[in-house]
């Protein structure tokens, strides 16, 4: 038996790690100490931001009063759901939602994925820098930027497509107040805003891949489309699923900035989402039980989705996450 497998019983008759073990595991993070201390700023960032703010989540069970704090406010139980399940709109809202986040995993999780096969097999080094550096840009301009764009692009009015629209014979449309293109409008924007960002992770993984697998395919007569579906799909299928498996966790959300911004009066009916339904009803009127109630019903469907595709993962030979 190996020192380090060894139990040692303190007063009480509590087994406890050998002290070769704890020597061991204390080696190992002294040597790794500098990995650590880079890992410190972020599990500072998740306990400060993430954690600590999940006791405000009682509010959601309670009729909370500012003077009288979260401790203070009395407890009324699920009345909250309660009115938040018989409120007229509440569905539209939820199947604005759920269509909208569908929309986006359908056709923007496939686009970084695209992307960067393409990317790589582009076998200049120097125009695959540049072309990857002008599609991850757009990552790093602000929505309220983004959205004036579109807003000054597509009005009846001045809008460049408008003008081209009436050029060609055409009437102007007001694209934003049109329910039919509102959905289009969001998902476009957020895949050119975001698909450039997404494809860093792929690149990286594509780096990993054994080049002598593209070279015996190579010999084997494979051509491009081949290698990509044989070895370089395959070597990523388990980032993919990853990351399609946090994808399902924020089914329901949506974001508050973009929507916002492209909002309006007539397109209510398809663009009222969770996050703006809770800024009208529950952050501008003060109503922070209501908004807590909202936040928890959106987290807990996400969970739902996110265990059960982390299950059907592990059905079909997949690691998962858990």
């Amino acid at each position: 038996m190996k020192n380090s497998d060894i139990l040692i019983r303190d007063p009480k008759g509590k087994a406890g790690p050998g002290r070769a073990g704890l020597g061991k595991a204390w080696k190992y993070f002294w040597r790794m100490k500098y990995l650590y201390l880079l890992l410190l700023p972020a599990v500072i960032y998740y306990i400060v931001f993430k954690y600590i703010p999940m006791y405000g989540v009682v509010i959601a069970f309670k009729d909370f009063n500012f003077a009288k704090g979260i401790l203070g406010s009395p407890w009324i139980g699920f009345e909250n759901f309660r009115y938040l399940f018989a409120l007229d709109n509440f569905y539209q809202v939820f199947r604005n939602s759920f269509v909208l986040s569908f929309i986006r995993l359908v056709w923007g999780f496939p686009m970084p994925i695209i992307l960067a096969l393409l990317l790589n097999e582009l076998g200049n080094l120097h125009y695959k820098r540049v072309i990857q550096t002008i599609v991850y840009l757009p990552h790093f301009i602000a929505w309220v930027v983004i959205g004036g764009i579109i807003i000054n692009f597509l009005s009846p009015s001045w809008g460049i497509v408008n003008q081209i629209i009436k050029e060609l014979g055409g009437e102007a449309i007001f694209f934003l107040a049109k329910d039919e293109y509102f959905r289009t409008i969001i998902v476009a924007s957020d895949i050119w805003k975001e698909t450039g960002w997404g494809t860093i992770i792929y690149l990286a993984a594509m780096a990993g891949i054994n080049p002598e697998l593209y070279e015996a395919a190579i010999v084997d007569g494979a051509n491009k489309f081949q290698r990509i579906w044989h070895i370089t799909l395959p070597s990523i299928k388990g980032l993919i699923i990853l990351f399609l498996i946090l994808n399902m966790g924020s089914i329901l959300s949506n974001g508050f900035e973009q929507i916002f911004i492209l909002q309006n009066s007539q397109n209510l009916s398809v663009s009222e989402v969770f996050e703006t339904w809770v800024y009208r009803l529950g952050l501008l009127n003060g109503r922070f039980s209501f908004a807590t109630t909202v936040g928890l019903f959106t987290s807990v469907v996400g969970m739902i989705f996110l265990i059960s595709a982390d299950l059907l993962a592990k059905k079909i030979g997949e690691e998962g996450i858990f």
